[in-house]
């Protein structure tokens, strides 16, 4: 692996997904990127509806992908600047290894 690379995961409501799925395609620097239906389980109920609240869960789109530490703050910029007030959740996390074998 050359340079630094961060694994960046993001949860969207469903709503969400086709805009972040073209946002995604768009990063000239996103080398691809993961999709999946996630369960989030959160202790702060405001924004749950009435039915995830008695669920206890709420669904969202997971998107991963791996980015290089030069491209980092620019989608993270991208993503505040395009979805400012959504409710999506984003956390970034260094890659100490990663291969194809």
């Amino acid at each position: 692996m050359s340079g630094q690379e961060y694994l960046v995961t993001i949860n969207v409501p469903p709503l969400l997904e086709e805009a972040v799925v073209d946002c995604l395609l768009a990063i000239e620097s996103a080398d691809g990127f993961s999709s999946l239906t996630v369960n989030a389980h959160v202790s702060d109920h405001e924004h749950l509806s009435l039915a995830e609240q008695v669920a206890g869960r709420q669904t969202q789109i997971r998107f991963q992908m791996y980015i290089p530490e030069r491209q980092l703050s620019g989608l993270i910029d991208v993503l505040k600047r395009d979805f400012s007030g959504s409710g999506i959740h984003y956390w970034v996390m260094p890659v100490l290894e990663s291969d194809y074998i």
